[in-house]
């Protein structure tokens, strides 16, 4: 009776994501192999008769995931338009810790739409979160398309910041966040969120330094 309820599951999924979500026919395969992924994760460890006990790893992770998708939408340069239906599934799969789910799914909207920076950002930053937070050069190039895709979109650069702060490159990050910051209108919605943290690194590159000094 389990896999029958699984292998329901799994169509329903694919129904809605093709016919409801209307999840363009070229996306379709990519959309299949995330269920089956899943259903493969599913026969390798679960355990039904267990009772249900989650883990502190999988929650953090879909904060994590939730977490992102959250702050990229707050810097989304689209005016608030519908997302469209491949960043609806990537974000759930991404919600729930599956980033290389979702930069699968991605992949396949930068493909259809290259000029889409919306795309490109979300592939990036699923392409770091995968990696665990390591900057590879596949994000990189992914927020260099999306930069350059829409050049006034805050999204790239902040992100970009962030990754390279998070990887050491803390330089490297605060110039990144500096120009952002330059470039950014008065009130625009991001700039106080923006100023804060960039406060916060300026306090904790002088702490390293001065820490260096005293050895």
């Amino acid at each position: 009776m389990t896999w029958v309820m699984v292998i329901a599951l799994i169509a329903a999924a694919f129904l809605i994501a093709a016919v409801a979500l209307k999840a363009p026919r070229k996306g379709w395969e990519a959309i299949g192999a995330a269920l089956m992924l899943g259903a493969v994760g599913f026969a390798l460890q679960a355990r039904p008769n267990q009772p249900g006990a989650p883990k502190q790893a999988e929650a953090s992770a879909q904060v994590s995931g939730a977490s992102l998708v959250e702050a990229r939408k707050q810097l989304d340069a689209r005016g608030g338009q519908p997302a469209s239906s491949w960043t609806v599934i990537a974000d759930g799969l991404a919600r729930n810790g599956r980033f290389g789910d979702a930069a699968g799914v991605m992949l396949g909207a930068v493909e259809k739409d290259p000029k889409n920076a919306d795309a490109w950002l979300a592939l990036a930053n699923d392409l770091v979160a995968h990696a665990d937070g390591t900057l590879t050069p596949a994000a990189q190039y992914a927020y260099a398309r999306a930069a350059q895709a829409d050049p006034l979109h805050p999204g790239p650069d902040f992100f970009l910041g962030l990754a390279l702060a998070t990887n050491g490159k803390l330089a490297e990050g605060r110039a990144k966040w500096a120009d952002l910051l330059a470039r950014s209108p008065k009130d625009a919605a991001w700039r106080a969120d923006l100023e804060l943290r960039l406060n916060r690194l300026d306090a904790f590159i002088a702490s390293q330094q001065a820490q260096a000094q005293g050895r």
